[in-house]
């Protein structure tokens, strides 16, 4: 069992809240911190894939007036849309009875169906945590690289060997192409999405280049663009955008898309341990996107990721604007000899960064240049995490 750094927040949530929406891939684990949080009150849970838990709210309101003062824990709730016009009903009644707080925790897989749903309906009721594979804060510091190779996916991550892992993830993404996709109404034929999904771990971190994708498909920009955004809905890919306030500079407008898990990445690819990843030529984009990913999740809600390229050559790989609009600028390196590029240092110039690291997988933290310190992603990430405080 492997603590989530979530599970304090959730907790928190629920005390306040009347509902919450966990948000997260397929198997990143859901269900287990929901009812690791929910393990000391009385609760409910209905999984609500299967037929009898749908069956049990084919009238909401009677079946849950009689849960009234228990947490209902509703598993892949996306599969029940109308639900929600009934919670909000439900809500609103316990409130006036003095059941504000704690009534539900609805779990989801694909954040646009929740999300659409439940702004609609739940505004002001609801709020929203998203679950993600593990990152560098919850493993041991020895297990970095295992991390990095298998990815966050906690069965693939704990798998015992190499090959165990990769097929875990051969099986995850074979489901989400045969299953989980057509389940969410799209058309999108299986080998089609999956030949896309290829194409994103081969260009891993790379700039959308929409036409060279359509392409290679054989379908026009507009259907890619359909294509990445069910992904990213999915909460599978991560387009990174472009910084774009104005600096006076020309700037790079289109965005960064990777693969959000860096074990689905190398499964996509068909490399199943570290050796054979370091001979791959996507071995430096994958350690970046990897090291980004890990930035991100860790950073303090209200927290915006941007990378920034100028025309000329100046270049970050990841700008995060942090509350209070301070900006913590990061290059990121895969050797020991960690010196920023002047690229960099312009750039930091340029934007009037406020703390400017290069990260690298060494152990020890320095001075690299004036301003800029050489650290380690786990040291990284738990400045970022406390707000670089």
């Amino acid at each position: 069992m492997i603590d989530r750094r979530l599970q304090e927040q959730l907790i928190h949530l629920l005390q306040h809240y009347p509902a919450v929406a966990l948000l997260g891939p397929r198997q990143v684990g859901k269900t287990t911190l929901a009812l690791a949080a929910a393990s000391s009150i009385s609760s409910i849970y209905l999984d609500l894939e299967s037929d009898a838990g749908r069956a049990k709210l084919t009238d909401p309101e009677l079946y849950l007036a009689d849960h009234i003062d228990e947490l209902v824990i509703l598993d892949e709730v996306q599969r029940l849309p109308g639900i929600f016009q009934n919670l909000r009903g439900i809500i609103d009644q316990g409130r006036r009875s003095g059941a504000g707080e704690g009534r539900f925790l609805l779990l989801g897989s694909a954040s646009i169906e929740l999300l659409q749903q439940s702004s609609e309906t739940l505004a002001g009721r609801i709020a929203y945590l998203e679950l993600t594979p593990l990152d560098v804060l919850e493993v041991e510091q020895a297990e970095i690289d295992d991390l990095w190779v298998r990815g966050g996916f906690p069965d693939s991550f704990l798998a015992a060997d190499d090959d165990l892992s990769l097929r875990w993830r051969q099986d995850f993404i074979r489901t989400y192409l045969e299953r989980d996709v057509p389940m969410l109404g799209s058309r999108i034929p299986a080998e089609t999405l999956r030949r896309f999904w290829g194409m994103l771990a081969h260009t891993q971190g790379g700039l959308l280049n929409a036409a060279s994708l359509a392409r290679s498909l054989r379908v026009d920009g507009k259907t890619v663009a359909k294509y990445l955004d069910l992904m990213v809905d999915l909460l599978l890919v991560r387009r990174l955008q472009p910084w774009h306030r104005n600096v006076g500079k020309r700037l790079v407008k289109s965005p960064r898309v990777y693969i959000r898990d860096s074990g689905i990445t190398h499964a996509l690819l068909g490399l199943k341990n570290k050796e054979e990843l370091v001979g791959h030529p996507v071995v430096g984009a994958s350690w970046e996107a990897y090291i980004m990913e890990n930035l991100i999740v860790v950073a303090p809600e209200g927290t915006e990721p941007y990378f920034y390229r100028t025309a000329a050559g100046a270049e970050i790989d990841l700008v995060l604007t942090l509350p209070g609009n301070r900006i913590c600028a990061v290059e990121i390196k895969r050797n020991l000899n960690p010196k920023p590029t002047k690229g960099f240092c312009q750039a930091c110039e340029d934007l009037g960064a406020d703390y400017r690291f290069v990260v690298y997988p060494g152990v020890d933290q320095f001075s690299v240049s004036a301003g800029v310190t050489a650290i380690n992603v786990i040291e990284l990430s738990r400045m970022i995490s406390r707000g670089l405080k």
